[in-house]
């Protein structure tokens, strides 16, 4: 069953219907759902959809030839070259029907023949530009689809009439995939997998959340155990130092300065080796949201919450996992320590639910963007932080979030106001997220202050 896309299918759909010629451009990380929303867009659907494979510049041909030729009443079994196979798609093109061609994995075919791209170029502005075809290249290697295909050197630059940048499922998204558990438990299961439909589609229904977790991670032939291994080899040649960088950020470590530190490497090296990760999804780079992008105060952490997870809780114990005693692991380990991993990831769903059409429209004010803060305190000569803060002109909102099973109480809301003295915005407002709920005075100090408002996990969830 296909869950979730709607907006992307709403504008592929719309793009279809336009009768003139469609490029459109896919990219995203691996397992993100790029070849199950192609698919869906095409069925039923006159098309050709042919993914790419690591290998020679012939055997793409081969593939791609059958891929074309296996329906067609043409005598031929094999074009003799790219050229005979882009002049069979002219003729396509010539008769005026509605053709999709998905090129999947198109980094591959760009690799075992470099010059595709300019081929492509060629056709396109000779011949496809006033047919009906539409063609969609799609790729997981974001950096080359940004550079090789959407970027301004490459030979295809200008040609696109439409991208998408497909990303994880966002919480309320992965719900729908996980209607069998409670709300706690999807959100669970939500910041385990990353939202990520593949992993998504792995958690079986008919058991508990810890035996699908067990399952997956803890035991040796889960589905998930190796992972992000697997990943990193299959995106970066020496993947070792990598690992550790994640893993320190995993522990906590955040600046660059404190992850070269943990793993020994250089400041210049452990940098160039972050930005290869931000460039794969897997870490983010954060600065406090009233500072400017190029802000010097910058944190790093694990864009993908399975990394975060798999790095704090599996890889320190493989050994044990391989020797049979996931279980007992995951008991001592995990169980205890779930509330404190889910902080973060509440934070986001909490960034999500601010975002959600239906209460975006509502906010005080429509941030430009919406993340975190974090600073000095000169009164009280302390770091602070705000789990969540967005600015607009003269106004701003600050918020925090509480993933714990205790009610939010008074304490925590004079905590959050004193931070907002640091600020000298004309209009402050402010929101409480709390996983249970609120304490009673809390609830009666709110009642007569209109710029506070508290939102408790069940309010996220009903939406």
């Amino acid at each position: 069953m296909f869950i979730g896309r709607s907006r992307e299918l709403n504008k592929l759909n719309a793009l279809y219907n336009s009768n003139q010629f469609e490029f459109a451009v896919f990219y995203g990380r691996r397992r993100v759902g790029k070849t199950m929303l192609i698919n869906e867009f095409i069925e039923r659907k006159k098309a050709v959809y042919y993914m790419a494979v690591e290998g020679t510049k012939k055997e793409n041909l081969t593939s791609l030839s059958k891929a074309f030729l296996q329906d067609s009443l043409a005598p031929l079994s094999q074009f003799g070259d790219y050229e005979d196979l882009l002049a069979y798609i002219d003729q396509l093109a010539l008769t005026g029907e509605r053709y999709i061609i998905a090129i999947d994995e198109f980094p591959y075919l760009a690799a075992s023949y470099p010059v595709i791209s300019s081929l492509l170029q060629k056709h396109i502005d000779h011949c496809w530009k006033s047919s009906n075809l539409f063609l969609i290249l799609c790729g997981s290697s974001m950096s080359f689809i940004e550079e090789q295909v959407l970027g301004y050197k490459s030979p295809l630059y200008g040609r696109r009439t439409a991208q998408f940048k497909i990303h994880p499922f966002t919480f309320f998204e992965a719900r729908q995939m996980l209607t069998a558990f409670t709300s706690e438990e999807q959100a669970v299961l939500y910041g385990v997998t990353g939202g990520i439909p593949e992993y998504l589609s792995r958690i079986n229904p008919s058991i508990s959340l810890d035996k699908n977790l067990i399952e997956l991670f803890f035991d040796e032939s889960g589905r998930l155990f190796e992972e992000p291994v697997n990943l990193l080899k299959q995106e970066l040649r020496e993947p070792a130092t990598y690992h550790s960088i994640i893993s320190a950020i995993a522990g906590g470590a955040s600046r660059l300065n404190e992850i070269a530190g943990k793993t020994g490497l250089e400041t210049s090296g452990c940098s160039n080796q972050i930005a290869s990760l931000i460039a794969l999804g897997i870490i983010r780079k954060e600065t406090p949201v009233t500072e400017p992008a190029t802000s010097r105060k910058t944190i790093y952490r694990l864009e993908d919450s399975m990394f975060l997870f798999w790095y704090r809780f599996v890889r320190p114990n493989i050994s044990g996992i391989t020797r049979g005693i996931g279980e007992t692991i995951y008991y001592q380990m995990v169980t205890p320590n779930i509330s404190d991993f889910m902080g973060h990831i509440f934070e986001d769903i909490c960034i999500q639910y601010l975002y959600h059409p239906q209460i975006y429209a509502t906010l005080p004010f429509l941030p430009g963007s919406i993340g975190k803060w974090w600073g000095n305190n000169p009164v009280a000569k302390r770091q602070e932080e705000i789990d969540i803060m967005a600015v607009q002109d003269d106004q701003a909102l600050l918020g925090e979030c509480k993933w714990r099973n205790a009610d939010i109480n008074m304490e925590i809301l004079r905590q959050l106001l004193e931070r907002g003295n640091l600020f000298h915005y004309a209009k402050q407002y402010y929101m409480l997220f709390s996983k249970t709920g609120f304490t009673k005075d809390v609830k009666e100090y709110v009642e007569n202050t209109p710029n506070i408002k508290l939102i408790s996990f069940n309010d996220v969830c009903n939406l």
